[in-house]
């Protein structure tokens, strides 16, 4: 699977069934590994120049399913 095919999909948070956003990035340890996911969750879309703009990590670990169309985590574990 590709960073693009990731991206592609939505997040979505099991603890509250809400949409988290879409990956923008990904963050890779020094052995090569996934250790988190960075999200680009915008508060608003309506002005074309200005978002508020706010960016979540969710830690690999947190991912319980990677499925056809969406992602599902669990914000509640911190691990």
């Amino acid at each position: 699977m590709n960073l693009s095919d990731l991206q592609l999909k939505e997040i979505i948070d099991i603890s509250t069934g809400k949409k988290l956003g879409c990956i923008i990035d990904i963050i890779i340890d020094n052995k090569g590994y996934i250790t988190k996911i960075l999200l680009d969750n915008r508060k608003t879309r309506t002005r074309l120049f200005q978002s508020n703009k706010e960016e979540i990590y969710i830690k690999w670990e947190n991912i319980l399913k990677l499925g056809d169309d969406i992602i599902i985590v669990d914000s509640t574990n911190k691990n």
